[in-house]
């Protein structure tokens, strides 16, 4: 930004006319669209919103905010993040905007409407610093609403909620915005719970949130592109890590490896904090700092996920250091991997969500007993301390009702064993930590593992481990 204050300077150009041609750019492209061809098309999000439609009960409207912008420091914000649900629902990306959607058509401004979306409006000045806004016209051409308000007009154009019996609300969290601003989330969550006090309105989100995550747990085959383009990008990335691991390199430098293909490749960011623990490490669920030398008796787990376009993977693979698996790593490792393959046989359609956590827990309480590392199979949970499954979409942990197994719905399968120093057994089994996960898309026949392609015997990770990788070349 200095190179650029430095050539106004020079060459005297007129500010107005860098905003009329930036504003002649921005006006025909959607933020969101200008470069990718591979986005969610705005058929998608409008069909998402008929279906909650149908879910609302008589006389009810829904409620769904943007997520707010979150500042990292002083004047420096975090790059934005949409909520997931207003993301899935809209296509917009942008924050300071609302939804309302209504179980039946209602009287606004002189038009019969069934849905509403509040959006900040075009500003050139602060589009200069910040980056293209689709403003009211743009969200109308580009994600194909008809009612479309600047958040600015809130007052002049209030949301008909008063015609509704019920108000189901999902509000923002964290807002850490100054209040009072015209337009902005704060002012538009102050507005709305102002209305809804004024009109003596019932107020809830539960059932919304469960009719949400009915939706989200059943991915469309559009969905499902996406997922496997993030899947793929992350068994690119972790494959490459795999080679290049060796001692003396460092828990972080594994991570950068991944995550050089995850930017290579287009995803926009991690799904979540990358995972890169070794030796004590491998044994701290969500261990994040990754810091630590890689030392030649160590075991390396990587648990990371590439997001693309909004959806994101979550794969782990767990190597040795040195390439070669000692023999009390081979026997916790494939335990481990005999218990992923026992939950995998269980995702399918018409069981239990538990199934698969049930059969991957029976394993390893067998195989523990087996190896002498506990006495009774009920002390399995010390060393495999959560649960094999959870869905996976738009978020890692994605929203789902846990009932039946489904079609389109798509889960992981990631039992492990984490033995710390100290534990209650023999020493030789210490600072050992295998997880082994995999992304599994629930089919109506057998299970469709979408990242198989990445291998996870003990064989054949011995095998990649010693074959070459440009990454080599860095020191």
């Amino acid at each position: 930004m200095k190179g650029i204050k430095i050539a106004l300077g020079i060459f005297k150009v007129p500010a107005i006319l860098i905003l009329l041609l930036f504003s002649s750019i921005s006006s025909t492209s959607a933020q969101q669209n200008f470069y990718d061809s591979d986005q969610l098309p705005s058929s998608f999000h409008q069909q998402r919103r008929e279906l909650l439609r149908k879910k609302l009960g008589p006389s009810t409207c829904a409620v769904i905010f943007a997520n707010p912008i979150r500042n990292r420091s002083n004047d420096v914000d975090f790059q934005y993040s949409q909520d997931p649900d207003f993301y899935y629902l809209t296509g917009l990306l942008e924050p300071n905007s609302v939804l309302f959607i209504f179980s039946e058509p209602v009287s606004f401004n002189g038009a019969m409407i069934d849905e509403l979306i509040y959006v900040q409006e075009r500003d050139l000045k602060k589009e200069v610093w910040n980056g293209r806004r689709l403003g009211v016209e743009g969200v109308k051409e580009k994600l194909q609403f008809k009612t479309v308000v600047s958040g600015k007009q809130w007052k002049d154009s209030p949301p008909p909620i008063e015609s509704f019996t019920k108000v189901l609300v999902k509000y923002p969290t964290d807002i850490r915005e100054k209040s009072g601003t015209s337009g902005s989330l704060n002012s538009m969550v102050y507005n709305l719970k102002e209305s809804l006090q004024d009109a003596g309105k019932e107020m809830a989100a539960g059932s919304l949130m469960n009719a949400l995550a009915s939706l989200r747990q059943i991915k469309a085959p559009e969905e499902m592109v996406l997922m496997q383009k993030a899947v793929d990008i992350t068994l690119q990335g972790l494959s490459e890590a795999i080679k290049a691991c060796k001692p003396g390199m460092t828990e972080y430098q594994a991570q950068a490896i991944v995550e050089f293909y995850f930017k290579h490749k287009g995803s926009e960011y991690p799904g979540y904090g990358s995972i890169s623990g070794s030796g004590i490490n491998s044994c701290v669920l969500h261990y994040v700092t990754n810091r630590k030398v890689l030392e030649p008796n160590d075991m390396l787990l990587m648990d990371m996920g590439a997001e693309y376009h909004g959806y994101t993977a979550d794969v782990t693979r767990t190597i040795p250091v040195d390439g070669t698996f000692s023999e009390e790593q081979k026997a916790i490792y494939n335990l481990v991997l005999e218990a992923q393959l026992a939950g995998i046989e269980k995702a399918v359609k018409g069981n239990k969500f538990n199934d698969p956590n049930q059969a991957a827990k029976d394993v390893i309480a067998k195989g523990l007993v087996k190896l002498g590392i506990i006495s009774k199979p009920e002390q399995s949970g010390v060393y495999f301390n959560h649960g094999t499954s959870h869905y996976l979409g738009l978020e890692v942990h994605d929203p789902g009702l846990y009932g039946p197994l489904e079609p389109g719905m798509v889960i992981t399968v990631e039992p492990g064993i984490y033995i710390p120093e100290g534990s209650d057994c023999d020493k030789k089994w210490w600072n050992i930590g295998v997880r082994i996960e995999d992304d599994v898309l629930i089919t109506d026949n057998q299970p469709f593992v979408m990242s198989d392609a990445l291998p996870k015997t003990i064989e054949a990770l011995e095998e990649l481990m010693q074959q070459p990788t440009l990454f080599d070349q860095i020191k």
